[in-house]
C-alpha cells in the first residue's frame, strides 16, 4: 500500500497546491493548500514537505502560484522570487535545479500571455513531477539488484514516497525489492533531532508491509556488530562532481560505522541531485536550524535554559565511503568524478578532484 500522495496541484492553472503536512504524521494524516508562493515557502521551511526531490517539484509549482499574481511584473520580478523560494533550503539542490529549469521554461514564452503563460508554466511543473516519478522507480530497478533475500538494511532519515513526487530513493529499492519477493529487513534510525526515520520511515514501511525495526541512532554500531546489517541505503540532498555526498545530519557517522564493520554503503539519488559546479563536497551550503529543535523537541524541554546549541540539519560523507551511488541511470561504482561524468554524460576535469 502507498502512504497518501506527498505533492498534488489542485485544478487548473488557477489552481493551488495541497501538501500532505508530514510535521503531523505518524498520528495525522492532514493536508495543507498553498495559494501563495509564500504558503509553499513557509511550508518548506517548516517540513511541512521535505526531501529533495519533492522540494523541488514544490519549488516549480510554487513558481506558478507567484505567476498567478505577478503576470505583468513576471520578467523583472522572477528572479527575486526564485531566489527568496532557494533560501527556504539552501543544502538541497533539487529545489535550485527545479526553480532554474522552470526559469528556462519562462525564458520560451515566446508571446504566450495570461491564462496561455499559466498553462504554458503550470505543464512544466507538472512534468517535473512526472519525471521524478519515473527516475524513483528507474532507481528502484536498479538498487533492487543489490538486496538479497532477507538482508538486513540500515536506513537514516526518510527517502520514501514522502520525499518524492514517486515511491522513493532508497526507499524504493526496498519497495521494489519486496515485490520480488526478498523480504528486506530493516532498521530504520530515528533521526534526530525531528525523528524523521521513526515518524516517517518506519511508518511507510509499515503500511508496505516491509518488516521494520526502529533504533535509535547510537544503536547502530552495535546492530552492526551483531550482524543485523548488510548494507546501508541513504538518499541525497546534493551531491558533488567528485561524489561527496550531503544528506541528513547523521549520515556521515553511518558511513563511517559501515567501514570500521565491512558494510557497503550506499546512496540513492536522482541525477537532478548532483550539482556538477561543485568538484567537491567542501562547497556544499550546510543548512543551521533553530535551536529549539534539540532543546524542545516536540514542544518539550529537554536541556537547561542558556545553553549553546550547534544544529547542521545535514553532513558531508566523503566519496571514498560510498560504495555506489543508485540513480535513475544506473549504479555509479566506484564513485568518482570519471565514473559520474560517464554516466551523466558530463566532461571530466582534467585532474580528478577525488580525494
Amino acid at each position: 500500500m502507498r502512504p497518501p500522495r506527498a505533492i498534488e496541484w489542485v485544478g487548473d492553472e488557477h489552481g493551488h497546491l495541497r501538501l500532505l503536512d508530514q510535521t503531523r504524521l505518524p498520528t495525522e494524516v492532514v493536508y495543507r493548500d498553498c495559494r501563495t508562493e509564500e504558503d509553499v515557502r513557509q511550508a518548506i521551511c517548516e517540513l511541512a514537505v521535505r526531501g529533495a526531490p519533492a522540494i523541488g517539484v514544490s519549488g516549480a509549482y510554487a513558481l506558478v502560484l507567484w505567476l498567478q499574481r505577478h503576470l505583468r511584473q513576471a520578467h523583472e520580478q522572477i528572479d527575486g522570487a526564485i531566489e527568496r523560494l532557494v533560501s527556504s533550503r539552501p543544502t538541497a539542490v533539487n529545489l535550485s535545479w527545479g526553480l532554474q529549469r522552470m526559469r528556462r521554461h519562462f525564458d520560451r514564452r515566446e508571446q504566450r500571455q495570461g491564462d496561455e503563460l499559466l498553462a504554458w508554466m503550470l505543464a512544466e511543473a507538472r512534468a517535473i513531477e512526472v519525471e521524478d516519478e519515473a527516475m524513483c522507480a528507474a532507481i528502484g530497478r536498479h538498487g533492487a539488484e543489490l538486496i538479497r533475500p532477507d538482508m538486513g538494511v540500515l536506513t537514516h532519515c526518510n527517502t520514501g514516497s514522502l520525499a518524492t513526487a514517486g515511491l522513493g530513493t532508497a526507499l524504493a529499492v526496498l519497495f521494489t525489492a519486496a515485490q520480488q519477493g526478498k523480504r528486506p529487513r530493516v532498521y530504520a534510525d530515528e533521526t534526530r533531532p525531528l525523528l524523521q526515520g521513526a515518524r516517517l520511515t518506519a511508518w511507510e514501511l509499515l503500511q508496505a508491509g516491509i518488516a521494520v525495526t526502529l533504533i535509535c541512532d547510537n544503536m547502530a554500531a552495535q546492530v552492526m556488530k551483531e550482524g543485523r546489517v548488510q548494507v546501508a541505503l541513504v538518499g541525497a540532498d546534493r551531491i558533488a562532481r567528485n561524489g561527496d555526498t550531503a544528506n541528513k545530519i547523521g549520515t556521515y557517522g553511518v558511513a563511517v560505522l559501515c567501514q570500521a564493520h565491512g558494510i557497503p554503503f550506499y546512496v540513492a539519488a536522482p541525477s537532478s541531485t548532483f550539482d556538477l559546479t561543485l568538484p567537491d563536497g567542501s562547497g556544499i551550503p550546510i543548512e543551521q536550524r533553530r535551536p529549539e529543535e534539540v532543546t524542545h523537541a516536540f514542544g518539550r524541554q529537554t536541556a537547561p535554559d542558556g545553553v549553546d546549541v550547534y544544529n547542521p540539519a545535514f553532513d558531508v560523507t566523503p566519496a571514498d565511503l560510498i560504495a555506489g551511488i543508485i540513480t535513475e541511470k544506473g549504479i555509479i561504482a566506484p564513485v568518482c568524478e570519471a565514473m559520474i561524468c560517464s554516466l551523466l554524460e558530463c566532461e571530466p576535469t582534467r585532474v580528478s578532484s577525488r580525494r
